[in-house]
């Protein structure tokens, strides 16, 4: 599997969250999502990548029964945000202080694209 289908992931996610377990076919998919969504960072050494990979997979098996297909069908996005979380966990972990007394604001461009700055 070189992609995730949001609706094969939302399917398999709803078949886990009945039987109280994660199918194989989900793990293998949260794990691509985990391994995908990273690709766009940059990172100086690639041990941090492969740590805040690590990070994303152990938090998206560890919370992927948190996702309510009451409140949404997309859990393709939830589960990014899920590994983007565990990205940013795995960072603040291996370096923490890096940023310490800054303050990170999103803020929408007129071209409604999404930039961080920090102040």
């Amino acid at each position: 599997m070189s992609y995730v289908k949001p609706k094969e992931l939302y399917e398999e996610i709803c078949i886990s969250l009945k039987q109280e377990k994660l199918t194989p076919k989900a793990q293998g998919m949260l794990i691509l999502i985990a391994e995908k969504a990273n690709q766009k960072l940059k990172y100086t050494d690639p041990k941090d990548r492969e740590d805040c990979i690590g990070f994303a997979i152990l938090d998206l098996l560890k919370y992927w029964n948190r996702f309510n297909p009451e409140k949404t069908t997309n859990a393709f996005a939830f589960f990014t945000q899920v590994a983007k979380n565990g990205y940013a966990k795995g960072w603040h972990k291996l370096h923490p202080g890096k940023y310490k007394g800054t303050v990170s604001l999103d803020r929408k461009t007129s071209s409604d694209s999404e930039g961080i700055y920090s102040i």
